[in-house]
């Protein structure tokens, strides 16, 4: 679809100057020739961009951005939009001005009004082109952010359940979400931390700036520490520009810690250092860095056994443990699990724009009973299966995948003794996969085998694995 744009000046000859200018280039065009004619064509034909001269009769272009002012803002988000270019979205549309040479500071009145950006006249249709290009491409990448932003909002916009504990964990951490207090968030994989970490930050007064994950699993130490930190110029072999780290990027937010219990030792006392005094050094680098952020980590591990250990830093689990929220496992809140498979049924069913579903009679059954060793983001998964893979309206239980269920020991029952010993051996393999959300490492700890071999069990059973 074409771009529209509104002109808007009382001068004939550079209206139809402009319009064969727009429209070569591809643009669909409406003028108009003072500033009142400019509103009412702005409310009838919802132009993507105004191209506004600034004296006119009857109306002129300050008026018109005052007027365009009080209708609102536009209902989008860019972190990076008051740039030094003094691009503002006070305005319902962006609008560049159009002045004469000696009136610039008119144009600069304009800018601080809202308008993205000035053209002197007689308009250089080169650079109008440049500038064009520049506000759209800019429009569209914000209208792309606040689509995105819109998508992870709703995704994590709600906890789900009513169970006591439930309860508490929320009005807890609502209470914790008023203050900048770090919050310590406890539980196994798949119980919701990160929605909980994402609903404080939405809660608290840091709610319009960054949001960022941090996942201390995933990366070997130099990388993490480089995910954290960033690097300088010339800091290691392939380090070609200055790179900001997360927590630099998120200043004015919160950061979000996940795993926090596998950070590398080394690494610990370079984030004890930030948590302190709110500052460190890039990689190769030696200058402070100052940030203002709020912490918010996560694990599944037992940190004070870790400290006992000596793979985790006492000073830096004090720090962290100021508020601390222990996440219950999905079987301590069983009324709980339908309503959020119902949720999670609902989401699903529009997201892949499906047809409406529902479970059957059994499906419910067997969700209410199975013990959920994955917890929330187990049943998150079979719901998505049932949801991909179902053709009818309603969902029976062998489209939600779920490994050692009552079918299953049924089963083994009725099987010979070996070839009972090899199902049971698989259900047990697979009920470790989901418990450690698929990762080998994981599985292998709670199993006690070396991973080699746990390894080549997966692969001798044909267990689907995930990715680590």
């Amino acid at each position: 679809m074409k771009k529209k744009i509104l002109i808007v000046d009382d001068h004939p000859d550079i209206v139809l100057m402009l319009t064969d200018r727009l429209e070569a280039l591809g643009y669909d065009t409406v003028s108009a020739a003072d500033g009142k004619e400019a509103l009412q064509q702005w409310e009838r034909e919802a132009p993507n961009l105004m191209l506004l001269d600034l004296e006119m009769p009857q109306m002129n272009g300050m008026e018109v951005l005052h007027q365009l002012a009080s209708t609102g803002r536009r209902e989008t988000f860019d972190p990076a939009s008051q740039s030094a270019q003094g691009f503002s979205e006070s305005l319902p549309l962006p609008v560049i001005v159009m002045t004469a040479h000696g009136t610039i500071s008119k144009a600069v009145e304009a800018m601080r009004a809202g308008a993205y950006d000035f053209l002197t006249k007689p308009i250089e249709l080169d650079h109008l082109t440049l500038v064009l290009n520049k506000v759209l491409t800019r429009e569209a990448l914000t209208r792309q952010v606040a689509s995105l932003r819109g998508e992870v909002e709703s995704r994590y916009a709600k906890i789900v359940g009513e169970s006591p504990q439930v309860r508490s964990m929320v009005e807890l951490a609502k209470r914790a979400a008023d203050s900048d207090a770090m919050v310590l968030l406890l539980g196994e994989s798949g119980t919701g931390k990160e929605l909980f970490a994402r609903s404080i930050h939405r809660w608290s007064s840091r709610r319009d700036m960054p949001f960022s994950i941090i996942n201390c699993v995933a990366l070997n130490e130099s990388l993490l520490e480089n995910e954290l930190f960033g690097h300088e110029k010339g800091a290691f072999t392939g380090a070609d520009s200055l790179q900001k780290g997360k927590i630099e990027a998120a200043d004015g937010g919160t950061v979000f810690l996940d795993e926090i219990g596998d950070m590398p030792i080394g690494l610990q006392a370079k984030l004890l250092r930030v948590l302190q005094d709110h500052e460190f050094p890039r990689v190769g680098g030696t200058r402070l860095i100052r940030v203002n952020i709020r912490v918010i980590a996560a694990t599944n591990k037992d940190l004070k056994q870790a400290v006992r250990a000596g793979t985790f830093r006492e000073d830096l689990f004090f720090r962290l443990n100021v508020v601390n929220l222990s996440l219950p496992p999905l079987r301590d809140r069983p009324e709980d699990i339908i309503p959020l498979a119902e949720y999670f049924l609902d989401r699903h069913v529009r997201e892949m724009n499906k047809r409406s579903r529902k479970f059957s009679k059994k499906a419910l059954e067997t969700i209410r009973c199975y013990t959920w060793p994955g917890n929330i983001r187990e049943l998150d998964n079979a719901i998505a299966r049932a949801v991909v893979l179902g053709v009818d309206e309603e969902i029976s239980p062998d489209l939600l995948g779920m490994g050692g269920s009552k079918d299953d020991l049924q089963e083994i029952d009725n099987l010979p003794y070996h070839d009972a010993l090899e199902r049971f051996s698989s259900l047990v393999l697979e009920k470790a996969m989901r418990r450690s959300n698929w990762s080998q490492t994981k599985a292998a700890e709670l199993l006690g085998l070396q991973r080699t071999y746990l390894a080549r069990l997966l692969k001798q059973k044909n267990i689907q694995q995930g990715t680590e």
